[in-house]
This record gives structure tokens, sequence and C-alpha cells, in this order.
């Protein structure tokens, strides 16, 4: 039976969009879901699920009635042949492998956090890197949604609704079941070590061309780069590399606790920052290490910050870094977070970043603790580079772009909209997100 009670505030992750919902709702069915949503369609209000709070926009805010997804999570079915699972919509992320690894089978890719449900990653076009593969709503198969009405709407692979249902904004409707095409299981190669930035950037397009999964974080205010590269191998290749402990060293304590120490200190005096980054990149060393694909995807996050996404063309990331970086300089900008640089394939998603163009993402953060002043000039002087190259803000991360700027950068926008009429023409799951990107 359906859970509903009085909701509190939420607040995300990023400490960057905060809502007090009139309720809070929490569906073991679809029916009992449908059913709420009818109710809430009769009566004028609006439904909004959260998931896990993960995004940095405004995008999951819920002015009216909360849903959340845990009732309806898990696997609920598995085609060996095709190779897919139909799983809950709102399993995490970080459940999937454990649902997966005694099927052999993994996904084809992911990002570098699983705190996200899936249904919250995929709507809002959540990507990880490698110039042959798409982001995770590219291996949707098929969605059960109930829509505006409280319809119960299943969309198979062939329908051409699937190519906005796959990433939806939240905007069609409430998800409860996806597929997902998995492949066999597989391990990564991992290559890690430091990097001049110059080189970095001029390279970026051929070492992607050339990895299987390849990224790199910039320190700004220094010339160094991380790099990393990861190379598929079959799933049987022995994990090697670092112990337990040590992993736990660099990925824990030198990752997480000292970069929130370092960043605690930039924040209090902002004059340190650039010294501080030249110490962190000089420290940067190398490893080379083995371990099933989700391992190696996936880093843990604990420092809280805020994020800022574009997508350019591919062609065009290096000359983009090179105006950032010369945009930190000129205005004097103190960023202690690194920028971190991924790409993926071109797609067919009405709404994808990637949407018919192969892409280059470039990530900017900011320290929680940072001024907010501070970071505010910060993002715009970055998102008013991006949009110089057509840039298409990550639906999760901080932007302030609308519907007439998306329009002009996304060619299936208004083809997107005509299907939103038709799956939620009350507007039941809007917010004022949703109002400004979609125009209404």
């Amino acid at each position: 039976m359906s859970q509903t009670t009085a909701a509190a505030t939420w607040t995300n992750w990023g400490g960057t969009a905060r809502c007090t919902p009139t309720e809070l709702i929490t569906p073991q069915s679809v029916d009992e879901l449908a059913d709420a949503v009818r109710t809430a369609a009769a009566s004028g209000q609006t439904v909004k699920p959260a998931g896990a709070g993960h995004s940095f926009s405004q995008i999951a805010v819920a002015p009216g009635i909360q849903v959340k997804l845990s009732g309806l999570r898990g696997l609920i079915s598995v085609d060996a042949d095709r190779k897919r699972v139909t799983l809950g919509a709102g399993t995490h992320l970080h459940e999937i492998p454990a649902i997966l690894e005694p099927l052999g089978l993994g996904m084809a890719n992911l990002g570098d956090i699983d705190k996200q449900t899936l249904a919250g990653a995929t709507s809002t076009g959540t990507h990880g890197t490698g110039g042959a593969f798409g982001g995770i709503s590219t291996q949707i198969r098929g969605v059960t949604l109930v829509d505006g009405t409280g319809t119960v709407r299943v969309i198979g692979e062939d329908d051409p609704d699937l190519k906005a249902a796959a990433l939806g904004l939240g905007s069609l409707g409430v998800l409860t079941q996806i597929t997902i095409q998995c492949v066999d299981a597989f391990s990564i190669r991992a290559e890690e070590g430091p990097g001049e930035a110059d080189e970095t950037f001029s390279t970026f397009l051929e070492r992607v061309e050339n990895v299987d999964h390849y990224e790199f974080y910039w320190f700004p205010h220094t010339t160094k780069t991380l790099v990393k590269t990861n190379t598929r191998v079959p799933r049987d290749t022995p994990a090697t590399g670092p112990s337990d402990l040590r992993r736990y060293i660099d990925d824990e304590l030198l990752s997480n606790k000292l970069l929130g120490a370092l960043c605690k200190v930039g924040a209090r005096s902002p004059r340190t920052v650039p010294s501080i980054n030249q110490v962190v990149g000089r420290a940067l060393s190398a490893r080379t290490y083995t371990d099933r694909s989700d391992r190696i995807f996936i880093s843990d996050r604990d420092v809280r910050f805020r994020e800022m996404e574009y997508a350019v063309p591919l062609e065009a990331v290096p000359d983009t870094l090179r105006e950032i970086r010369a945009m930190i300089d000129r205005r004097g900008h103190k960023v202690s977070f690194p920028i971190e640089v991924r790409a993926a394939a071109a797609d067919d998603l009405m709404l994808s970043t990637a949407s018919d163009r192969a892409s280059g993402y470039i990530a900017v953060h900011r320290f929680s603790g940072d001024d907010v002043a501070a970071s505010e000039a910060y993002f715009r002087d970055v998102e008013d580079i991006m949009m110089s190259h057509a840039g298409r803000p990550h639906w999760g991360k901080m932007h302030t772009r609308d519907a007439d700027y998306l329009r002009s950068v996304y060619p299936r926008f208004d083809e997107f909209l005509e299907v939103r009429n038709r799956f939620d023409p009350q507007r039941v799951f809007t917010n004022p997100y949703l109002q400004t990107a979609l125009g209404s």
C-alpha cells in the first residue's frame, strides 16, 4: 500500500536546490502510483519524483507532491538471449552490479558516481566517457511510465516515443520500469598518471579516438593534468594493481579527505588556491590497475561541490579549454576544484546532450564552502564560453539556459515538446525548472 506522509524540506546533495513538497508518497506498485497521479491531476496538483537528489540543477524540485520510488526497485525480468534486464526505475545504480554479476552481464558504460536512481540518472542524461559509447540513456530498450492522465504506458524499442522517454527530464511521466541493453561482463585496465596541460589539450581528440574510455582532469592555476586511460579487457582478466589499503589511501584519504581539507583552506583564503593547486599538481603520480568494470568506472565523491557541465562539439574541446584557462587568468577566479573533460558518441535521443553530434564534456566545479557570489561569477563566465560553442548544458547540473536558447542547439527540441503535449497535456509533472527549460 502506498505510503503518504507530510513532507519535510528536501535538499539535494550539492545544496543547490531545496523545496518543501505538499506531501510525500512512496508507491509500492504501478497501480498505486497511477491512482495518485490521477487524483493529483483532478485536483490541479503537480507531481515530481526526486530520485537520489544528485542533480545540481532545480530539475527535481517538487512544489506539489513528491514521489519516492524506493518501492519500485530491483530486478523485474531477464531476457538472457538478448542480454537485457528490466529493472524497477527506483533501483540505484550501485545496486545494479550485484544484479548483473550472476548473469554474466555488465552495463556498457557508466558515469563516475553511482548514488543516483536509474530513473534519475537516465532522465537527466548521466554519462560516462568513451568516443564509441553513449550515455546511460542510450542503453534503454524500453520503459514503462505513468503519464499525466494516470495512464500506464509501455513504450518498446520500436516505438518512436522512446527517443523522448529514454531521456525525458521527468516531464513526460513517472518512470516505473526500465529495460536496459547489457553486454557481456568485462573488466578494465586503468592507467592513471600526470600530464602537461598543453599536450593533454592538444592530444584530446586523438586519444578519444584510440582509447576505449578516456578522460582527464586539469587543475586550474597549474600546467598539470591527471590523465585516465581505461581499456576494456575480458572479465576473467586477473585483478591487479594497488592493494585495497593503497586504493583506500589514494581514493579516500587523498582524493576525498585531503581534497576536502585543502578546499576548506582555499575557501577561507582564496589567494592561497593557486599555490595549493600547484602543490597538488606536483604530487600526482602514476598507477595501473585492473578490476571489474563498474569498480573502475565509479569513484567515491565525498567532498560536496557545485557543478556545471556543458557538452560541446567534440572537435571544439581543445579550443574551449584554452578559452576557459585564459578567462580564469583574466578574470582572477580562484578555483580549487579540477576541471573534468570527457567524451561521448553521437546518439539519436531527442534531448540527449550528444544528440546528432559526437560530444566533448567539460565539467567545472566549485567547492560548496566557496563564496557563493564568486562561484556564480565563475559559472557565468564559463557558460558564456560554452554558449559561443553551441554548448548544451547537462540537464542535471547548474545552468541558466531557457527554451529559446535550447531550441537553437537541439534539432529535435520541438519534436520533444509534441511528445510532451501528448503525455502530459495538463503539465502535471511541471516545475519552475521545466517551465524555463521547455518554455511552458
